[in-house]
């Protein structure tokens, strides 16, 4: 802490010291003001942390040892690293930082991103308390993971891909959950309980190896990297989300493109085929190409639906707000017909999930629609759902919804 305080901008430490003064938190050598009447027993020294030195800001700060109160503050550094993103112009950008600027600029960043509080596994990166050299690094590395449903409704983290800017693989490792598992989702994940038996890796570690790139300014990847970091218990600024860069012209306000309808548009191919698990290695690299894309070959960040996307959209049913103690298995007795699940991870943990339900048509999705038993209604954007109750094999009951993907001609 005290060798990244050193390096940090006077502005940042004077905004660090005024959130001290506004929460009175104590170091070791008591609050702000206590602290300078230690230091300086000979004047009545200003508060104002404007009007004394570096040296003496860093001093102060350098007091603080609890973890928590540690996290308070590069979370506060990092909060203002963005900030300083948003006022400047944006012709300065690089390409990498103008990825940068759409995901934190989008309406859904400050959701998606708000991790806290932390509890005392989280690493938060200190990016924010370093020079503007650093701050401004383009460097990027794209993380994907593979959850599973923990038996206290949260996910758990099984395995974990990193690839870099060369799409070189920095790591491809299992992960053991903490707690006790009651959903593989072998159908997304393609992991089954064999496979991490014999994994001893723990999410501690894995921070440990991203530390020395987030510690440089290195920018993270993903397709809603969101979940990724939540799981990975990692709160990082400098993020390039390509759910949050790339959107649809013409199309729902504030809909998110999949990976895979990016991958078919951009890079020509399909990173995830229907009924094949996902690969978080495969996952991780095709979210890099996406951003490179655009650094690299100025893709354009707006992309126009295909006749092909539309018609494989009214091919779709949408169920949501699934509750995370349902079982994706107990899914099937919520539509008729012939159909794949493709089931979506929690965007919050301990809440819902969600799941696309492909026909083979628009005229087997809309007829079963139809046939759904429940509660007739439109969403607010006008989509047709219903909302449907459903007997668990345990006996309980939970509400789910069932809605269309595109709107009725």
């Amino acid at each position: 802490m005290e060798l990244t305080l050193a390096t940090a901008e006077k502005q940042v430490l004077e905004e660090l010291v005024k959130l001290v003064q506004s929460r009175d938190l104590r170091g070791e050598n008591g609050n702000w003001k206590e602290f300078l009447h230690t230091y300086d027993k000979n004047t009545e020294s200003p508060s104002d942390p404007s009007r004394h030195s570096h040296e003496e800001l860093v001093q102060f700060l350098t007091t603080f040892k609890k973890k928590e109160d540690l996290q308070v503050l590069k979370c506060h550094a990092n909060h203002l690293l963005l900030e300083k993103l948003k006022q400047e112009s944006e012709d300065e950008d690089t390409p990498e930082q103008r990825l940068v600027r759409l995901t934190v600029e989008h309406p859904n960043y400050a959701l998606d991103y708000s991790f806290k509080p932390y509890s005392e596994d989280w690493f938060v990166s200190d990016v924010g308390m370093k020079m503007s050299k650093v701050m401004k690094s383009t460097n990027m590395v794209a993380v994907d993971c593979e959850m599973v449903l923990c038996e206290d409704g949260t996910e758990g983290l099984v395995r974990v891909g990193v690839v870099d800017r060369d799409l070189k693989v920095i790591l491809d490792e299992f992960v053991k959950p903490d707690k006790p598992v009651v959903d593989y989702r072998t159908d997304i994940t393609g992991i089954i309980a064999e496979d991490i038996e014999n994994a001893t890796l723990p999410v501690a570690d894995i921070q440990e190896t991203l530390q020395p790139f987030l510690s440089t300014g290195t920018i993270l990847v993903g397709h809603s990297l969101n979940r990724d970091l939540g799981v990975l218990k990692i709160d990082h600024p400098k993020v390039i989300d390509t759910a949050l860069v790339f959107k649809y012209s013409n199309t729902r306000k504030l809909r998110r493109p999949s990976l895979n309808n990016l991958c078919k548009s951009i890079l020509g191919y399909e990173v995830r085929k229907t009924g094949v698990p996902h690969d978080c290695v495969h996952d991780a690299e095709a979210a890099m190409k996406l951003a490179l894309a655009v650094v690299e070959k100025r893709v354009d960040t707006t992309i126009k639906p295909s006749k092909e996307m539309l018609k494989v959209e009214k091919a779709k049913l949408f169920l949501h707000k699934i509750p995370n103690n349902v079982p994706s298995e107990e899914l099937n007795q919520v539509l008729s017909g012939k159909f794949t699940l493709d089931v979506k991870q929690a965007k919050t943990q301990g809440r819902y999930y969600c799941a696309f339900v492909v026909f083979g048509s628009s005229e087997d999705a809309d007829q079963a629609f139809e046939n759904v038993d429940g509660i007739q209604m439109t969403d607010s954007l006008g989509l047709p759902q219903k909302v449907v109750i459903i007997k668990l094999s345990s006996g309980s009951r939970a509400s789910l919804y069932v809605r269309k993907m595109v709107q009725d001609e």
